[in-house]
């Protein structure tokens, strides 16, 4: 320990350097003592030292190491929330895809189906004239003559066979309007003078026979419910059409059932993602 005094001798009274003296006399005293202080003392001063500051390390790196225990198992249990998420996100998306396709498909079936509807039942409704509903009386019930039709008797082979012609003439609504009578419109097309045209086939006496069951059934009936034109162009009376109002209700319910069943399902997958989109916005915000 070196101390360096610097004074001005003029401005030192003879008591302040005795004073003077002493006080440097026992700073050197001092700082003798403890520059030859034995070494277990200071030794055992810095290992006492050594022994708190290891003390405090320690503490410190346990309190460290359960910081980044909790920070690693809290990271861990986000990455598992994450992963569920995405892997519910990838399970729900080939899902969400297969709905809309199966949707799209159930559309795209009830416009086919609703294409071959209108050039088949539709079109045959839309054209029939036969529209006005009515009741008609049987004035008369006869068999006139027998007229041939042809059947198929095998590969490329044709035979002719023979069936009784009935007429049958009707008045409409009791106004003295005569007029004949068909079953439908096939048989107004296939034969405009019979009021009903078997299927061909050899036997001909079966065809007689259902020909005069029909006669007799429209003699104990005398009334029938028929459809007319009332327009009058057509002069012959249906007893029934090929397609009348329930059929073309019922023909068309299924379509119109399968399109509203796909159109639905295509809005619950898009309603689906809407809302899950919404509910992962929320839970950002409240975060």
């Amino acid at each position: 320990m070196n101390l360096v005094v610097k004074v001005h001798l003029s401005e030192i009274t003879p008591d302040a350097a005795l004073q003077l003296n002493i006080k440097l006399a026992v700073i050197l005293h001092r700082s003798f003592q403890q520059s030859f202080r034995p070494a277990s003392v200071r030794t055992g001063g810095h290992r006492s030292s050594g022994k708190m500051f290891f003390v405090a390390g320690a503490k410190n790196a346990a309190a460290a190491g359960r910081g980044n225990e909790r920070r690693s198992m809290y990271q861990k249990f986000r990455d598992v929330d994450i992963l569920d998420k995405k892997k519910t996100v990838t399970a729900l998306k080939p899902g969400e895809d297969r709905a809309i396709f199966l949707g799209l498909g159930m559309i795209l079936s009830s416009v086919m189906m609703y294409f071959v509807l209108g050039i088949t039942i539709l079109r045959s409704y839309a054209d029939s004239v036969w529209t006005a509903e009515g009741v008609c009386v049987v004035h008369n019930s006869t068999v006139t003559a027998d007229m041939n039709c042809s059947y198929n008797c095998g590969s490329d082979c044709w035979r002719v066979s023979k069936y009784p012609c009935l007429q049958v003439y009707v008045s409409i609504n009791n106004t003295g309007r005569v007029s004949r009578l068909s079953h439908n419109e096939e048989t107004q097309d296939a034969s405009s003078d019979c009021f009903y045209v078997p299927r061909c086939q050899r036997d001909s006496v079966a065809m007689h026979t259902v020909i005069m069951n029909i006669s007799e059934r429209l003699k104990v009936n005398q009334q029938v419910p028929c459809f007319y034109d009332p327009t009058e162009q057509q002069e012959t009376v249906l007893l029934s059409r090929l397609f009348d109002h329930s059929v073309v209700f019922h023909s068309l319910l299924w379509p119109s059932c399968m399109i509203t069943g796909g159109a639905l399902i295509i809005l619950m997958v898009k309603l689906t993602q809407y809302l899950s989109r919404l509910c992962e916005e929320i839970g950002k915000i409240k975060r």
